[in-house]
């Protein structure tokens, strides 16, 4: 598990490699990640954009911007939170993603809350990256 908190919005990823849905002798790794947004503040914000920097073990990295997460734009409550799971595909055995979110207050305030550093592990790599 990886955490991180910016302003009161604190985001933890759990990875997952997916062995079922590999094909390591086609340089073909899948991993299944799990993001949890909590609202540790005292406003609601809502989750309106994601952009994700996902780097491969050769250094090569891929840049995903998006509306939303897994089509949704929820609205987190005081005290409240969120979670989902998705999925990334790499041609190396191992990586690593990391990322923010974009957040607007009911006042139309944005701010971006960043979603923390975390390694994508699998038991075809060579050597640990985290």
């Amino acid at each position: 598990m990886f955490t991180k908190t910016t302003r009161h919005i604190k985001i933890t990823a759990t990875p997952q490699f997916l062995s079922d849905h590999s094909e390591p002798d086609d340089n073909h790794y899948v991993w299944a990640y799990t993001i949890q947004l909590e609202n540790c503040g005292d406003e609601s914000v809502q989750l309106l954009s994601r952009h994700w920097k996902i780097t491969d073990a050769q250094g090569l990295t891929q840049e995903v911007r998006g509306s939303g997460v897994i089509g949704e734009q929820p609205v987190l409550a005081p005290g409240k939170s969120y979670r989902y799971t998705s999925g990334t595909a790499l041609a190396t055995a191992s990586g690593v993603m990391l990322g923010e979110y974009e957040m607007v207050t009911p006042g139309g305030e944005h701010f971006e809350v960043e979603v923390p550093a975390f390694s994508l592990d699998s038991p075809y790599q060579v050597g640990l990256l985290n």
